[in-house]
């Protein structure tokens, strides 16, 4: 083989390899499916009050995908209850499921009058809840991978429980 030959054809080569791992990363870029399993009480203060999210998560594709990162929103009855992004770490099998945790630090004198609001309405109703968000997956050239979903949630004597 001459040397301009392989001058060429390293780089096509290359660029090949290149698109063909780009096509294979497409791939692991179908949504997994994350819902709220449950939501407890940690601490109850005058000041403060953190709340426990979990959450379970199924991987539909074919790779396992590393977690570093969970930017969510939460909203419960159409109202903003919980938000921010937490660093992770954690990895959902591929074609499997985990589970995962998020603590919540509320502010009292913020969230006052929607939490008594949810708290009074949940012990007599569903309360509808939206949670949306998105992973941030510990792979080269892979954006974070968004998520969304919603169900009801109930106060009961034994806490919340979450109807997907």
């Amino acid at each position: 083989m001459t040397t301009t030959r392989q001058i060429i054809l390293v780089p096509v080569t290359i660029a090949a390899l290149l698109l063909s791992s780009c096509a294979a990363l497409e791939e692991i870029a179908v949504p997994p499916q994350v819902t709220l399993r449950s939501i407890a009480v940690k601490d109850l203060d005058f000041k403060r009050q953190t709340f426990v999210l979990n959450f379970d998560v199924t991987n539909p594709n074919p790779l396992s995908l590393p977690v570093k990162s969970v930017d969510y929103g939460l909203q419960l009855d159409g109202q903003r209850f919980a938000s921010g992004e937490v660093l992770s770490s954690f990895t959902i099998p591929g074609g499997g499921d985990t589970t995962f945790s998020i603590s919540v630090d509320l502010d009292l004198f913020n969230t006052a009058p929607q939490l008594i609001g949810i708290v009074r309405d949940g012990m007599r109703r569903d309360i509808p809840y939206a949670l949306e968000g998105s992973l941030g997956v510990d792979l080269p050239l892979v954006n974070p991978v968004r998520f969304q979903t919603g169900g009801t949630i109930r106060l009961t004597s034994n806490g919340v429980a979450v109807d997907r």
